[in-house]
């Protein structure tokens, strides 16, 4: 996100973030040891895709992208956006202004998702798992993947009991949703290493181990709270996931497959 001077923001965007350059970015990722990433378009950019797909042309394929997208965009800007790196949509619920809990406007996006079908897309929904205690009936018959980040981003206080992420392990466990190891610290009050998060992410591999993702989540927007270290994010992968080979499943092979590396 930035140089704001060069990026301008959206005007219906509810935060103003601080310039989160590519080189910051890419420097994370090298001393981390991450080769390969996925940027996902950030809301106070609406549609305007245009910082996303530069930075994935700078970083020479070392990236691919999620992007948001108007209902009314041609086929012929979908291809050209499959052909920069583009692997998906997102649709945010929740950052929005006369929210809505527990609905989806499932028929306009019914029409978006069976637009980008060819293309091998999946949609990425920004939505709370526990608003949705039917979310593997509504979705069951989508026309493409889906994809929920956070842990499935419950409501602060909600347990791995709730009826919600139940929902969504049954919706996992079909091969129909993928879920990010992504901000753990938007679905706890607990400081580091967020213990109560364990039975959550234990819960999506049980579930389906092919179908679980991990992500820095970097900048952290909108944390409330300390900005966590990402060397630190790094570590809690060793108590939610202590098998070494299973994290190389989560961490490369699973990515590999869903954004077409």
């Amino acid at each position: 996100m930035g140089p704001a001077a060069r990026y301008a923001y959206s005007p219906a965007r509810i935060y103003t973030p601080p310039d989160c350059l590519l080189a910051d970015y890419l420097h994370m990722l090298d001393t981390l040891g991450i080769e390969r990433a996925v940027l996902v378009q950030p809301s106070v950019y609406g549609t305007d895709n245009t910082a996303m797909l530069e930075a994935m042309k700078a970083a020479g394929g070392r990236l691919r992208g999620v992007a948001v997208v108007a209902e009314d965009i041609t086929d012929a800007e979908l291809q050209e956006l499959d052909g920069a790196g583009v692997r998906g949509v997102r649709v945010n619920i929740v950052d929005v202004k006369d929210r809505k809990p527990g609905t989806l406007p499932l028929e306009s996006l019914g029409k978006l998702a069976r637009r980008i079908a060819p293309l091998g897309w999946h949609m990425e929904f920004l939505m709370h798992a526990d608003e949705f205690p039917d979310l593997d009936e509504t979705l069951r018959d989508f026309p493409v993947e889906i994809v929920l980040g956070h842990l499935g981003y419950l409501t602060i206080g909600k347990s791995h009991d709730d009826a919600g992420f139940q929902a969504l392990l049954r919706l996992v466990k079909s091969g129909r949703a993928w879920v990010k190891l992504t901000g753990p610290y938007r679905i706890t009050a607990a400081p580091l290493p967020y213990p109560d998060t364990v039975p959550f992410a234990q819960a999506l591999l049980e579930a389906n181990r092919e179908r679980v993702l991990w992500g820095t989540d970097w900048p952290h927007v909108m944390l409330k709270g300390r900005m966590p270290n990402d060397g630190d994010l790094v570590n809690l992968l060793a108590d939610w996931i202590p098998d070494a080979a299973l994290r190389e499943q989560v961490l490369v092979r699973n990515p590999a497959k869903l954004y077409r590396f």
